[in-house]
């Protein structure tokens, strides 16, 4: 079963006082500003056989996210929507302390914190993926794989989850009544999406808060609180990680800082995610 490295790795205290002694003077250990991403990179496409894929670089994080959809029985409380399942994989190459076995705890977690910030957002048409109500719909499942863990990697999955949706076709369906006839060599619509959802992690490490943190910072933070946005500033998702704690007054400047981070992401997506016609796909 993998583990998150942050469960193993103890960075020495001689390390975190080195840290800790060049935020000190206003930088960080790989000289970024305290609200300062590191580099990033989304690539649509990535994977031909996905229905749509999207390759996320982070700095050192890379993360592949892959959509498949299926036709599939509607939940009986949603008979006009749609579903989707939100995976994610810790791949033992992408860690030291990573093994092979079905997700652990923490791969579990990352899954539902990507899947809660889709659903809440209500980021994805949901009815638009319903063929004949009560009967038949899309399900869409989402595969993220951590390929490599350089930190920070729920922000990198919920960007390569996003882009992959966008970058995805539904199958060409005909409908006749009740009949549903699937042609699967041939491309339908595109997966319908409202709009783009962005996540931005801020790491508390002694008095000062980091965004995006690499995985040293990561490995030594008191917590890390990541809170999931449109671009319209409204919240649809907040995940603390860690055993620290954050008062009133920090929550308020966590959420500040995550908040005027936003438009990197969003400026990043919209580079792929916008199409030739104009606007964002709808």
């Amino acid at each position: 079963m993998s583990l998150t490295p942050s469960n193993y790795n103890i960075v020495p205290l001689i390390k975190r006082e080195g840290i800790l002694s060049v935020l000190e003077k206003g930088s960080r250990i790989d000289g970024r500003k305290f609200t300062d991403f590191r580099s990033l990179s989304i690539t649509q496409g990535y994977a031909k056989k996905a229905e749509g894929s999207a390759m996320v670089r982070l700095g050192d994080t890379a993360v592949l996210a892959g959509v498949k959809m299926k036709e599939d029985v509607p939940f009986p409380d949603t008979p006009d929507q749609g579903n989707f399942i939100v995976n994610v994989e810790l791949l033992p190459l992408a860690y030291e302390t990573f093994e092979p076995g079905p997700p652990d705890e923490n791969a579990v977690e990352l899954s539902r914190v990507v899947d809660r910030g889709l659903r809440d957002s209500k980021a994805i048409d949901l009815k638009r993926l319903c063929l004949v109500p009560g009967k038949k719909v899309w399900t869409i499942w989402i595969d993220i794989d951590v390929l490599d863990y350089g930190g920070n990697v729920l922000d990198a999955s919920m960007l390569a989850a996003v882009a992959a949706l966008y970058d995805a076709f539904l199958p060409k369906v005909e409908i006749n009544g009740e009949e549903v006839k699937i042609i699967k060599e041939e491309k339908g619509e595109r997966v319908p999406m409202n709009y783009p959802v962005v996540s931005v992690t801020v790491a508390k490490l002694d008095k000062f808060f980091l965004v995006d943190p690499e995985l040293e910072e990561e490995t030594i933070a008191d917590t890390r609180l990541s809170i999931s946005y449109l671009e319209d500033g409204r919240i649809v998702g907040i995940q603390k990680f860690g055993s620290g704690t954050l008062t009133t007054q920090e929550l308020d400047a966590v959420e500040s800082i995550a908040r005027a981070s936003t438009s990197r992401l969003f400026e990043e997506l919209k580079k792929v995610i916008t199409r030739p016609e104009g606007g964002v796909t709808q």
